[in-house]
């Protein structure tokens, strides 16, 4: 039986992040059973994924150049059965660099390469995408961010969300050389549903028993509300005159404000799309599932569950652009807080000068005795 390479290309917001840390937390077990989870040194792909699409990503691309030759290496020399790759990254990579990895991990046919790809449906995934968009220094409104992505490809974001998002797209371009049976789509399942609903179909697809990984993962992408987001809008504003540099704008805000604070404060309003746009989005999700049954791609997982949920009727939607003023002050008092924590535990308290002359004359004494 030839070896087999499960490569998981995305697409972001769907799962992946809860996915990949289980998947780590297990790897010991999991080689044990015959799949290789080869992360190597790091807690992800992320570097192989970046050096394998060759995008600038914030200045970080020089950083990773030979990360995913390396992978490439690291897989060749396992003797395991079974080999898994995984980042959200993958989706987005060009024609071309997909040719290199099935090249790379199909050892001129000697490994059978399956790709996977785990799909949610659009109204989640764009709510999801653009706060994670203002986590990253953007300033857009969500109705504006939303009027990008029905306009398809009229701006750079909007083309990369589609490049990664789109899964006919996706899908075509990496299972372009491959049967049907080795393409394989996993639906995310609606709200509510346990994270081990999702992990069941992934495992399904890569043939882990759910035995084999005892470990959980805490790991979850947490929302923000309307207000959280409102506030990281404006204090991007306020900030681009700063001029910070993009390392430091990672730790204090998409860490310490965004990720570590605001995205766990009770009582979030839920950021959803208007009713106006649901027919919109009925039409993607009817386009994704009739590809798929076309394609007749490997499916774990229910293809209704790429329809978006509709609002019940009396339900009253809640523009997220336009949050309460009281809760954005309250949100922003949080983030002060969490800023003023982390520069007292990163930060020395200054000494004096009374205390810095103390500390010479202790030194001074010990030399001489």
């Amino acid at each position: 039986m030839a070896r087999k390479v499960f490569l998981h290309v995305g697409a972001p917001k769907t799962g992946t992040t809860y996915l990949q840390d289980r998947l780590f937390h297990n790897r010991v077990s999991l080689e044990k059973h015959g799949v290789f989870y080869p992360v190597g040194g790091q807690p992800d792909f992320f570097k192989p994924a970046l050096d394998l699409i060759d995008r600038p990503w914030g200045g970080m691309r020089k950083t990773v150049h030979g990360e995913w030759d390396t992978l490439v290496k690291r897989v060749r020399r396992s003797e395991a059965d079974t080999i898994l790759i995984s980042h959200h990254l993958f989706a987005g990579a060009r024609p071309d660099r997909v040719e290199k990895a099935m090249t790379d991990l199909g050892e001129g046919g000697r490994t059978e390469v399956h790709i996977v790809y785990t799909a949610r449906d659009i109204a989640r995934v764009l709510a999801a995408e653009w706060q994670d968009q203002v986590q990253r220094e953007r300033k857009v409104t969500f109705a504006r961010y939303l009027e990008r992505m029905q306009m398809a490809k009229q701006s750079r974001s909007a083309a990369w969300f589609w490049r990664t998002h789109g899964l006919p797209d996706v899908l075509s371009r990496w299972g372009r050389n491959l049967p049907p049976e080795r393409v394989h789509l996993v639906t995310v399942p609606p709200d509510g549903a346990p994270s081990e609903v999702l992990w069941r179909r992934f495992c399904e697809v890569v043939g882990i028993e759910e035995s084999w990984t005892p470990i959980d993962s805490d790991r979850h992408n947490q929302s923000l509300g309307r207000a959280e987001a409102t506030l990281l809008r404006r204090l991007n504003a306020r900030l681009e005159a700063q001029e910070l540099p993009r390392e430091d704008y990672r730790h204090l805000v998409t860490d310490v404000i965004a990720k570590r604070t605001l995205a766990h404060r009770d009582g979030r309003e839920r950021v959803t799309m208007p009713p106006s746009a649901f027919d919109w989005s009925d039409q993607v999700a009817e386009s994704w599932i009739e590809w798929a049954e076309l394609a007749k791609v490997d499916i774990s997982g229910d293809l209704d569950d790429l329809r978006p949920q509709r609002p019940e009727a009396d339900v009253e939607w809640i523009d997220p652009d336009t949050p309460r003023a009281k809760d954005v002050a309250d949100a922003a008092i949080d983030a002060l807080v969490a800023v003023v924590v982390e520069a007292a535990r990163s930060t020395p308290p200054p000494r004096s000068v009374a205390s810095r002359a103390a500390g010479v004359m202790r030194r001074v004494k010990g030399r001489r005795s």
